[in-house]
This record gives C-alpha cells, structure tokens and sequence, in this order.
C-alpha cells in the first residue's frame, strides 16, 4: 500500500477500516455507560479512548497519514537509551557540547546526511573558517558549502584549507536566517 497515491489509500481505509472502528468505538462508547459509576483502569482507558476518538481516526481524512506511529517510538528510544550515558557528562559545561553535539547530529539525519561524515567536514574546514559565516556550516547547506571547497584538500586530515569567499546570495542568506 505504500507505493499508493494517498487518494487511494484514503479510499480504501475508508471501504475496509471505518466499518471496524465504527464499531470499536460504538463498542467503547457502550462500555464506557456500563462502567461510567466505577472507577479504576478500564473505565480510564475507556474515558480515554472516547476522549481521543477525533485524533485516533484522523489517518482516515488523509492518506498521507500512517495508520501507527513506530517512527516517533524510535525517536523516543534514542533519548531513553541515551539517558544513562548522559548522567555522566562530566559537568553543566561538558552537558552543554553534548547537547550541541547531538543536536548537529540530530540535524544532519534530519536532512538525509551521514552525521559522521557531516562531522568530519565540518571539524576539517572549521580552523579555517570565518566567524560570522558559520550558518554555511549548517547540515541544510552542506551539499553547497561542500561543492565550493577543494575535495583534495578536504579530504586530507591536515593541512591548510582554503576558503571561498561567500556569494551575494550566500550572504543574503545568511542574513535572513
């Protein structure tokens, strides 16, 4: 189905799922009267699933939309599993070039970049690069900033780099950011 313009994905949840949630949810609005004068778990998930019905079938107005969310849970595991190492940073300084390190990273996965090589472009071109134009530096121009350099030179681990010196438009871009 993946391979499906979201018109036709949308049509189809709409012939082989709405029935079943329909129901499910006729089903939970049923319950929920049964058990509206108890308290405890069921009638929380119950009050819970009525509550949210609105965005629990929102995937049926598009069919762009995913039917879970497994990516977001992904995400999510990234920091979770991150956690314990991070206690143990060092300090609020040490805390703080971690944070930014992670963040770079972040955006380069972000815009379909490798992070290690990423890294290690801008780490090489960083001694030799002029202060008030490190927006070039950012995952989003990378492709562009990269394509203006000497490739010899960047891929050599030392040695002196030189850099070009920034277009109109560069410029104007960096001003608007």
């Amino acid at each position: 189905m993946a391979e499906e313009a979201p018109e036709e994905i949308k049509s189809l949840r709409d012939a082989h799922l709405r029935a079943h949630t329909d129901a499910f949810f006729a089903w939970v609005a049923a319950e929920l009267e049964r058990v509206r004068g108890q308290r405890g778990l069921l009638r929380t998930a119950l009050g819970y699933a009525h509550r949210q019905q609105g965005p629990l079938t929102r995937f049926y107005d598009d069919g762009r939309l995913k039917l879970d969310n497994n990516a977001s849970e992904r995400e999510l595991r990234r920091v979770a599993v991150g956690r314990k190492n991070w206690l143990f940073v060092g300090s609020d300084d040490h805390a703080q070039a971690a944070g930014n390190l992670m963040t770079l990273i972040a955006s380069a996965r972000l815009h379909g970049l490798d992070p290690e090589a990423y890294l290690r472009d801008v780490f090489r071109v960083l001694p030799y690069w002029p202060t008030g134009r490190f927006l070039e530096l950012c995952p989003r121009d990378r492709l562009a900033t990269r394509a203006r350099l000497d490739a010899v030179a960047l891929e050599r681990e030392l040695g002196p780099l030189r850099v070009f010196e920034p277009t109109t438009s560069t410029t104007e871009q960096s001003t608007t950011r």
